[in-house]
């Protein structure tokens, strides 16, 4: 059985930076996307980035381009989200996600079958 538990959130000042750690268990994770979404207060779950396992292809939201970097260790299962320049907006809670089977739809929350239990990441003004 898949587990992912994410770790790393806490409160940050803007323009601080953070790093989130999931980290991955119940199988190899070749051939699997891995995803990052957030979820703030009264609003829907948003994708943020994902990678694909194998060959570290990567995909962000407009907001977070050039702030935020995903990436992945396999040696240690698992997949980390680097934040820099946080900005209050970022505030939320922070999920990771992964999915091992066609079709892939790694921008949606639907096109994920395993989620971890979310890391709060606030940053203030």
């Amino acid at each position: 059985q898949v587990q992912l538990v994410e770790s790393g959130g806490g409160l940050v000042q803007a323009g601080g930076s953070l790093r989130l750690s999931c980290a991955a268990s119940g199988r190899t994770f070749s051939n699997y996307y891995m995803g990052w979404f957030r979820q703030a207060p009264g609003k829907e779950r948003e994708f943020v980035a994902s990678i694909y396992w194998n060959s570290e292809n990567t995909n962000y939201a407009d907001s977070v381009k050039g702030r935020f970097t995903v990436s992945r260790d396999s040696a240690e299962n698992t997949l980390y989200l680097q934040m820099t320049d946080l900005k209050p907006e970022d505030t939320a809670v922070y999920y990771c996600a992964g999915r091992g089977r066609s079709p892939y739809l790694p921008r949606v929350p639907a096109g994920y079958d395993y989620w971890g239990q979310g890391t709060q990441v606030t940053v203030s003004s």
